[in-house]
C-alpha cells in the first residue's frame, strides 16, 4: 500500500520573481492527508490560501498562476514539478509575494532543499488519477496535441519542433516520475534571443537574469546589441557561442529544451492534486495548453487507491 507525504519539516528559500521582478520568499510547511499543495499569501491580509488545483489558474501568458479571490501566485510551474517529481502529496507553502522565485530557471533548487527536508509518510493511503480511454487536446493552428491514455504506471512523452537551425526537434522521455530526480529536475527555462529583447523592452522580465535561462540566437546580433544586453544583465561582456547560444550558462542535456517543457508539463498536471498512473504524450506543450488539458482530464480522471 503506498501512502500519502508531507515533508518532515519546514523550509524556506528567497529568491526574485522572473516577471515581477519582486524579492519573495516561499516557506514550504508540513501538511495533513488530504491537503494538497495550498499557497498562502502571507503578506495579504487575513493571509488568503489559493489552493493548486486547474480550476483556479487564471492567466497562462508567461507562465501558469492560480487565483481565488483578490489572492494570486505567479510562476508556480517550477514549484509544483518538484512536489511531484519527489512524490509529495501535501504541503502548505507560504509566499510573501505575487510570485515563486525563478531561482536558477529549473525545479533544481526546490527539489534539493525539500529532499534536504525530508518527506514523511502519512497514514492515509495515497489517491491516484486513471482514465478509461484515451483524452486528447489539440490546437491544430499551432501544432499543440496533448493526449492521455490507460497505463499501468505514469510515463510521459514530449516533442518539440521550432523549425530553426538552433533549436529543431527535440524529444524527451519520463519513464516514471522517480526519474524525475535527477534526469529532468535541473533542466531550465529557456528564450530566443529576439524573444527575450521583446520582453526586455517591454519590462516583462524585470527578475530575469542570465544565470536562470537559456539564450538560443538565430541570427548573429550586432556587438552594440550584445553591449546593451551585458548592460542589461550587469555583465562586463557577453558573447555568442559556436552553439549559437549567450554564453552565460552551458547545456546540461543535449535536449535540455525538451526537457524542461517535459518538466513544466508535469508541474502543470500536478494541478491536479494526484499523481496519475497514465501514459502522457505532448507535442508543443505549454502553460495554456498543459492547464486546458487538465482541466479536460480532471472532468474524465477517476480517483483509485493503490494496491501497490
Amino acid at each position: 500500500m503506498q501512502y500519502q507525504t508531507t515533508i518532515a519539516s519546514p523550509i524556506s528559500v528567497s529568491g526574485r520573481g522572473l516577471h515581477t521582478g519582486q524579492q519573495v520568499t516561499v516557506t514550504f510547511e508540513p501538511a495533513p492527508a488530504d491537503y494538497g499543495v495550498q499557497f498562502v499569501r502571507v503578506d495579504l491580509p487575513g493571509e488568503p490560501v489559493v489552493k493548486a488545483c486547474p480550476q483556479n489558474v487564471f492567466d497562462t501568458s508567461r507562465g501558469t498562476a492560480i487565483k481565488s479571490g483578490d489572492a494570486f501566485i505567479y510562476t508556480i510551474e517550477h514549484l509544483m514539478a518538484s512536489l511531484a517529481g519527489l512524490g509529495i502529496d501535501n504541503v502548505r507553502v507560504l509566499a510573501n509575494g505575487p510570485e515563486t522565485p525563478i531561482l536558477d530557471g529549473s525545479s533544481r533548487v526546490y527539489v534539493e532543499m525539500l529532499r534536504e527536508a525530508g518527506i514523511k509518510t502519512l497514514d492515509k493511503p495515497r489517491n491516484y488519477g486513471t482514465v478509461k480511454e484515451e483524452i486528447s487536446f489539440s490546437i491544430p493552428e499551432k501544432n499543440i496535441q496533448l493526449t492521455i491514455r490507460p497505463c499501468e504506471h505514469f510515463k510521459m512523452t514530449v516533442d518539440v519542433d521550432y523549425g530553426t537551425k538552433v533549436l529543431a526537434s527535440q524529444q524527451a522521455v519520463l519513464n516514471n516520475l522517480d526519474d524525475f530526480y535527477p534526469e529532468v529536475y535541473n533542466c531550465r527555462t529557456f528564450v530566443f534571443l529576439n524573444e527575450l529583447q521583446f520582453l526586455i523592452q517591454n519590462n516583462l522580465v524585470r527578475g530575469g537574469d542570465l544565470d536562470n535561462a537559456i539564450v538560443f540566437v538565430d541570427t548573429i546580433p550586432e556587438k552594440n546589441v550584445l553591449k546593451q544586453l551585458a548592460g542589461f544583465f550587469n555583465k562586463s561582456n557577453i558573447e555568442v557561442t559556436p552553439d549559437h547560444v549567450l554564453n552565460n550558462i552551458s547545456l546540461r542535456h543535449d535536449n535540455e529544451p525538451a526537457r524542461h517543457k517535459l518538466l513544466d508539463l508535469v508541474g502543470d498536471l500536478y494541478l491536479l492534486g494526484v499523481p496519475l498512473k497514465a501514459e502522457i504524450v505532448a507535442s508543443h506543450p505549454g502553460h495554456f495548453a498543459n492547464t486546458t488539458f487538465a482541466k479536460k482530464i480532471l472532468e474524465n480522471v477517476a480517483f483509485c487507491v493503490t494496491n501497490e
